[in-house]
């Protein structure tokens, strides 16, 4: 609706210079938006107020010649007024708001999306969690986001791949191989010292359990080397497949897998190195290697190199974008906990160095979960390696609440999650409430052939759609695709739990005050078709969420 008024008042615009009413031939970004009051109409602009320089007219009076050129002229539009200092107000007519209904039949499961991506290739990455040990629910804020916005990014035209980046490289792998050393042997019945600093979870023991089911007590008595390293091995790959189940089980499948080690193992690492040298933006300082972030706006250069000849993981980050950006993507979006805020500049300052523009990186920073029973804390330990992980969560609650209830706050708030309501069979859990939505109208047309009504979609006629009621919930479905389109490009799922739940409202203040099965068959089939419309749409921004849209609850 609003790219047809956007391209009305264009025309509009365009025949008051033909006509010489206008004279600058400038003609603005033309914004269309909704105004916060319904009385100000359906759209508002404020053309004219960015015309007034080049017209060198008030915007009132700029206003007063598009209103003009605008009457009677569209079939889309009812009336105009001018507003304040020189904003239009529509007010679309009723018609055309029901040629929406029509829309959303034809497109079905594609209603809402677009082609704005025009084809542009983008990664996401997201968990990527350290193979350390299991998933907890920060883990799955992060990984409801990533995949969501992957999806809506796929909705908005993009070409979109799924990666989760495995930190199997690095000092923490050996700490996990001690830990599970460690474990193996205090089992074995060897009086053991455990470090504060190994791992300390209940899974440790299971992976050393695990061990000595298959190898007995061979690594009892070898060289505590081969032992870490055995352990470093065995637990990453088993932590690892822990993690890919978990995720599969919260609906998330990643399209590639990619190993930090393979950096290093395939020379990545010293090439990309080595390039930053010869490009200017990698210098030599006291035996060590440090990358002028600082020419692209950080406030400190960053170490890549240290004077001992280790490489940092700031090393192991520029050759990973490097290597991104040589797979051809046109746009590497990083899902990252809140925590790691201040890398932001310094990736950016990667970016530039590779001859990109900062924006070629989007960054999605996710704050925080508190988890909460019936409003009361709940104890979140990772100290003693009693932490809440993700699977706990899913078993307790199910997929559905969990993702909804991830995804129902900006990604960079801090979200609190509260376990009894997330499984609370009310109108107080949101997820509960749409989902509810969608089941109730399956129910309505189950009513309906009860009671002999055939639906005929092929003759209904919109125009029975006259109540204030019918057409509030028309424009609350004909919000979807821009809704869906800001969501992408702006990376904020959460702007579809919000229209999701305001659909859901919606619907049941329209049920409650309409009645859709009536004496009269005409308004009857008119009234299951909005609704046939308004499950689609539900479904559809349900789906693109990973969330069911269940028929019976």
């Amino acid at each position: 609706m609003k790219e047809q008024l956007r391209a009305c008042i264009l025309k509009g615009i365009e025949g008051c210079f033909a006509d010489g009413t206008l004279t600058s031939g400038a003609v603005p970004a033309i914004n269309v938006e909704k105004p916060a009051h319904a009385e100000h109409g359906d759209f508002a602009t404020n053309v004219a107020m960015q015309m007034a320089k080049a017209e060198r007219k008030a915007p009132k009076a700029i206003a007063e010649i598009i209103v003009n050129k605008l009457a009677g002229s569209s079939d889309l539009i009812e009336s105009l007024e001018i507003a304040g200092p020189g904003f239009i107000n529509f007010f679309v007519k009723d018609s055309a708001w029901r040629k929406v209904l029509t829309s959303i039949d034809t497109a079905g499961d594609e209603f809402g999306k677009s082609t704005v991506g025009a084809g542009k290739k983008v990664q996401v990455e997201f968990v990527s969690a350290n193979p350390t040990g299991p998933l907890h629910i920060g883990h799955g804020r992060g990984a409801a986001t990533g995949d969501a916005v992957a999806s809506l990014l796929t909705a908005a035209g993009f070409q979109v791949q799924r990666e989760y980046y495995i930190n199997d490289a690095g000092n923490q792998m050996n700490t996990l191989g001690l830990s599970g050393l460690l474990r193996y042997k205090e089992l074995l019945g060897e009086k053991v010292d455990f470090p504060e600093n190994c791992y300390q979870g209940d899974y440790i023991k299971d992976i050393a359990r695990d061990a000595i089911a298959k190898h007995g007590d061979r690594f009892l008595h070898a060289p505590q080397e081969e032992g870490v390293a055995f352990f470093a091995k065995m637990g990453g790959d088993l932590i690892l497949k822990g993690i890919d189940d978990d995720l599969k089980d919260f609906g998330i499948r990643f399209d590639n897998w990619f190993s930090e080690q393979s950096l290093f193992d395939d020379g990545k690492v010293p090439s990309a190195i080595k390039e930053m040298q010869e490009k200017g933006h990698i210098y030599e300082e006291e035996g060590a290697l440090w990358f002028r972030t600082t020419a692209f706006g950080d406030d400190k250069d960053r170490v890549v190199v240290r004077s001992n000849g280790v490489t940092t993981y700031f090393a192991s980050d520029i050759a990973y974008h490097r290597d991104k950006f040589a797979r051809g993507f046109d746009w590497v979006i990083d899902v990252w906990g809140a925590d790691h805020h201040g890398y932001v500049p310094r990736l950016k300052s990667v970016v530039q160095g590779l001859g990109r523009k900062a924006e070629d990186l989007g960054i999605i920073l996710v704050q925080l979960v508190a988890l909460l029973r019936d409003g009361a804390p709940v104890a979140m330990s990772t100290r003693s390696g009693e932490f809440v992980t993700l699977k706990e969560v899913v078993d307790e609650v199910g997929r559905d609440a969990a993702r909804f209830f991830f995804l129902m706050r900006r990604s960079d708030s801090q979200l609190d999650f509260d376990l009894e309501l997330a499984k609370r069979q009310s109108a107080d859990n949101p997820v509960y409430y749409v989902q509810y939505a969608h089941a109730r109208i399956k129910s309505i047309f189950d009513t309906a052939r009860e009671r002999g009504v055939q639906p005929d979609f092929e003759k209904v006629n919109l125009d029975l759609l006259e109540s204030a009621d019918d057409l509030a919930l028309i424009k609350k479905l004909s919000l979807y695709p821009e809704t869906l389109e800001s969501a992408a490009l702006n990376f904020e799922p959460h702007r579809i739990t919000y229209f999701l739940q305001d659909l859901a409202g919606e619907f049941h203040s329209f049920y409650n005050k309409s009645r859709v099965i009536t004496e009269e068959p005409a308004l009857t089939n008119a009234r299951l078709f909005l609704l046939h419309c308004t499950a689609v749409v539900l479904k559809n921004a349900l789906t693109v969420l990973g969330i069911s849209a269940p028929e019976r609850m």
